[in-house]
């Protein structure tokens, strides 16, 4: 007879910090498609192993360890072991980060170099930030959340690195053109030709570029930012099935395949949290 599954997962807000999405879960079967996020994933696994791809770099996350994933990095997720594993996740946003950073003095938008973090000190307060992030005591729970981040950014963020040089490849300005054409007609059908064309390239070099500037083909790009789409929209207060259609997906089920897939919850856990 076989194990149960044993998979659950919760979503919510943080009380002090409305745009801060939080997650708490346990998987053993689920595989995170590869995607990306407009900000940033803080995970701290409890229990088991988890395997992801950041980049182009393979980690192995065992519990009592922190993964951290900038914005737009490409990354995916599955179990590393086989009981699966549990995490408690933070998604801030650029702007969260940010203008922490600034009081802490750090004028650059924070960037973490090492995706797998080993900081029994971070750890804790961590544990500390997600149990009390839904605390009544809202200065509580900014506190604790506060302090968390403070460590992230002081001991693991790149803070000295001088300002980043300008790509002027033929590829990065083809991308900017292509990431134009993907969100002007994202309620439509896309595909390579239209992209070749905007661009003034074949669908090969089209493929090539994405390849080498994202790490990912043309559909798995087009998916991530129509589930962006979705997202925003739905936390705007659109119904699932106008988020589905306005976003480019055949239907409401279609989209919840693709966001369970990516997000680990259903979009109606994702509305739920407001």
């Amino acid at each position: 007879m076989s194990e149960p599954r044993q998979e659950s997962q919760e979503f919510w807000r943080h009380a002090a910090f409305r745009e801060l999405g939080l997650l708490k879960a346990r998987f053993r079967e689920h595989r995170y498609d590869r995607h990306t996020h407009d900000g940033y994933v803080i995970a701290l696994i409890t229990e088991g192993c988890e395997r992801v791809r950041v980049g182009r770099q393979e980690v192995l996350a065992p519990a009592g360890s922190v993964l951290v994933v900038n914005p737009e990095e490409w990354h995916d997720g599955q179990a590393g072991a086989d009981e699966g594993w549990a995490y408690r996740t933070f998604y801030p946003s650029v702007a969260l980060l940010s203008d922490i950073a600034a009081e802490l003095g750090q004028p650059n938008v924070p960037l973490f170099p090492q995706a797998l973090l080993d900081d029994p000190e971070l750890v804790r307060l961590l544990t500390a930030a997600h149990a009390e992030s839904t605390s009544p005591e809202a200065t509580r729970a900014e506190t604790s959340l506060l302090t968390a981040l403070r460590r992230l950014i002081l001991q693991h963020g790149d803070n000295d690195r001088p300002a980043e040089p300008l790509d002027r490849s033929g590829s990065q300005r083809r991308f900017s053109r292509y990431e134009q054409v993907i969100e002007d007609g994202l309620a439509g059908e896309i595909d390579l030709q239209g992209l070749a064309i905007a661009a003034g390239v074949t669908r090969f070099q089209v493929i090539r570029d994405f390849k080498k500037l994202t790490g990912s083909t043309p559909a798995t790009f087009i998916r991530d930012r129509r589930l962006r789409r979705a997202n925003r929209l739905i936390q705007e207060g659109a119904s699932l099935a106008d988020a589905a259609f306005a976003a480019g997906f055949a239907d409401q089920s279609h989209l919840s395949r693709s966001f369970r897939a990516v997000h680990g919850i259903t979009p109606g856990m994702f509305r739920k949290a407001g």
